[in-house]
């Protein structure tokens, strides 16, 4: 009942494959493709930030490559050629955030599936994609906890720090990793980095002030987790 979804377009009434042969074909694929396109920047841009570049690449992006795969469409050579064409481009691009790249990926998905014919897979696929990437932006998925931080402690050299601070940690987190520990000032101070998750954020001065006490009032910091999460 379905199987037209998975059909192409480019097949004559004998149900035989053959290519690009009608300039309604070209049309509906270039301008479908575009539709897609736009689809995707739009997408992308709520609750996202985002450059200029990065929309008009993902919104002209399936249109450029809808047109390549139907010129190409039974040619080895060209296939090969416009493969390469890719390879040379992705070389001479900057890396951009894990978001921008699904995106990217899925222009070309679109592009490539359009240009084979298969509009019905071409539009679900955008459809079904960006529908989920919406909830999960607006639902927040993935994201970190908000009370979590990054926790850096300086210490004497003399003091032992495996047990030095776990009651105060199984007071006031939730979390506490030791994640890394550091020798400054020629071996005289411990740099202790924690990753912790904080029980209640209105009890961090306090928590701070308890920490004091134990590492001779040295440099203390707490700071919110900065690490782009974006980057793959």
């Amino acid at each position: 009942m379905l199987s037209f979804v998975v059909e192409t377009i480019f097949r004559d009434e004998s149900g035989v494959l053959v290519g690009l042969t009608k300039p309604w074909q070209f049309f509906l694929c270039v301008g479908l493709a575009l539709v897609l396109g736009i689809i995707i920047a739009l997408s992308y841009m709520v609750k996202n930030e985002y450059s200029k570049s990065l929309v008009f690449t993902v919104a002209l992006f399936p249109a450029i490559v809808a047109v390549l795969i139907m010129l190409v469409s039974g040619s080895m050579g060209a296939a090969i050629a416009v493969g390469g064409v890719f390879g040379l481009t992705r070389f001479r691009s900057a890396t951009g955030t894990a978001r921008e790249i699904v995106q990217i990926f899925l222009a070309m998905a679109a592009g490539l599936t359009i240009g084979l014919g298969f509009i019905y897979i071409a539009i679900i696929l955008v459809v079904v994609v960006e529908l989920v990437s919406i909830i999960f932006t607006l639902t927040h998925f993935g994201d970190s906890p908000k009370l979590r931080r990054t926790l850096k402690i300086t210490i004497p050299e003399e003091l032992d720090y495996n047990d030095l601070f776990d009651d105060v940690f199984a007071k006031y987190t939730s979390k506490a990793v030791l994640v890394r520990v550091k020798l400054k000032n020629l071996g005289t101070l411990f740099q202790l980095t924690y990753d912790i998750v904080l029980k209640n954020e209105k009890e961090e001065k306090a928590f701070i002030d308890e920490i004091r006490v134990r590492n001779a009032n040295l440099d203390i910091l707490c700071s919110k987790v900065v690490a782009n999460p974006d980057n793959l």
